[in-house]
């Protein structure tokens, strides 16, 4: 995923064109043309540019920048912007512990599903983290794909909580977010 690629994908869903953002960056008649450059990725813009391009066009400036650090922020930006692009590409579930009962006791360390129309036609490959607030993250994702799916959020609400996280996330609902994502309409019906 390149920087042009999110831009474009944030530019149009914000409803801007290009001569739009070129003029909102101060680039007068050749922004769209500028812009342009950026987004099929003739050129690359530097680091204060994309932090200026996205208090514009009012994002989480990470949502925009390149990984760098490797860490648990950036891992989420790089998934979400798979799931972006590739909807049906991770699918999220949360595993549950029988208690009392011991698994993987033996060297068979494969976790098991039951067949269902559901699952692939492969056998899914599964990951999991032992990083706490990676966890944490990833828990806040699986309820965002819930209510995705059965229609509690719109997919531009979807959206709009991936493109702004960190500062979106609510906890799985203990606290409110820094930043509100949910549209006043849904607001509303949950009252």
């Amino acid at each position: 995923m390149t920087i042009g690629d999110k831009i474009k994908k944030i530019r149009t869903f914000r409803n801007m064109t290009q001569a739009e953002l070129g003029a909102a960056l101060g680039w007068g008649d050749k922004g769209a043309n500028r812009l342009a450059q950026y987004e099929t990725n003739y050129r690359v813009p530097r680091k204060d540019l994309v932090t200026e391009m996205a208090k514009i066009l009012d994002v989480n400036p990470l949502t925009l920048h390149e990984p760098t650090t490797m860490d648990a922020s950036e891992l989420m930006e790089i998934l979400f912007w798979i799931d972006e692009f590739n909807p049906a590409a991770i699918n999220l579930f949360q595993l549950e512990t029988y208690p009392g009962e011991k698994c993987n006791s033996s060297e068979d360390t494969a976790v098991r599903y039951h067949d269902s129309d559901n699952w692939p036609a492969h056998p899914p490959v599964g990951m999991w983290f032992n990083y706490g607030v990676l966890n944490d993250f990833m828990k806040e994702w699986v309820l965002r794909k819930e209510e995705l799916k059965s229609g509690k959020i719109t997919r531009d609400e979807y959206f709009e909580w991936k493109i702004n996280w960190p500062q979106t996330c609510d906890g799985c609902g203990k606290y409110e977010p820094k930043r509100q994502w949910r549209s006043a309409n849904a607001e509303l019906s949950e009252t």
